[in-house]
């Protein structure tokens, strides 16, 4: 609650937002919002008292098919960003605290799958494997891991040459001893900042593949396979587009925002100025 506190008014919406999102998600997973693919009612009705978010063109409540996307969404671009921050921590942090050999490796390696249009690597990515949720995790792994381990690597060659990190040297610690116990701990702020700025990029990543198909496959619902079902009834049922991208609009915004928030609180010399 101390954190929260700290945090200013529009990175607490967000975090607010992002909590009733996850909400959402648990209750897709625990089946409290119904069968998503169960056909409820009437095809293409609109929203009314009994479904909140209308019905779609099969006769299915729209608002546990929205539950499960966000659920899909939220879980497969978690999980991959959990994957892409082990891995820019390790290869940061070796970088950073190594130089040399090791950090032109490291750094050439990220610098060619940096050149490369975050979408354009997602849509390659996905066509190489196949159209999929494995393929839809690969590709937000190596859109998002160029970025994070960049700056990983920056704090943590800042930390290297501090005095407690050559005293932990001196007196005979081993290498895994000095990254896990002297520089990990203090570019932590910067991996969770940049974890949520590489979670809403993976949101996005994840709608756009599979809004062209690459992505989560039908019948399995996500954020990105409602907002292409939906587009092809935008003039008779508007809604089918409406409630699945406000959510994935929503979900992007508000990581945004906290990782702003984040940012001013965990690394307060780069306090954002609103003059």
């Amino acid at each position: 609650m101390k954190a929260f506190r700290r945090l200013d008014p529009l990175s607490r919406a967000g975090l607010v937002c992002l909590l009733v999102l996850v909400a959402f998600a648990l209750g897709s997973v625990l089946d409290l919002g119904g069968d998503p693919e169960r056909i409820v009612g009437p095809r293409l009705r609109p929203p009314d008292a009994r479904w909140w978010l209308g019905t779609d063109n099969l006769g299915r409540a729209m608002l546990p098919r929205v539950m499960e996307g966000v659920a899909t969404t939220l879980l497969l671009s978690s999980a991959a960003v959990l994957l892409t921050a082990v891995v820019s921590a390790a290869f940061g942090i070796l970088a950073g605290y190594r130089g040399g050999y090791v950090n032109e490796l490291v750094m050439r390696l990220v610098e060619v799958l940096y050149a490369f249009p975050a979408i354009i690597l997602a849509v390659l990515v996905s066509a190489v494997a196949g159209p999929g949720r494995t393929a839809a995790m690969a590709a937000i792994v190596l859109v998002t891991i160029p970025l994070m381990t960049r700056l990983v690597r920056t704090a943590a060659a800042g930390v290297a040459g501090r005095d407690y990190v050559t005293a932990a040297v001196i007196s005979g610690a081993g290498l895994p001893r000095v990254l896990g116990r002297h520089v990990l701990p203090n570019v932590s702020g910067t991996i969770a900042v940049q974890g949520t700025y590489a979670l809403s990029v993976g949101i996005a990543v994840e709608g756009g593949l599979s809004f062209l198909g690459l992505g989560v496959q039908p019948p399995r619902a996500s954020l990105g396979v409602l907002i292409q079902q939906g587009g092809a009834y935008l003039v008779a049922a508007p809604w089918l587009l409406v409630g699945p991208g406000a959510v994935l609009v929503t979900a992007i915004l508000a990581l945004n925002v906290l990782g702003d928030g984040l940012r001013d609180l965990l690394e307060p010399r780069e306090t954002r100025s609103l003059v």
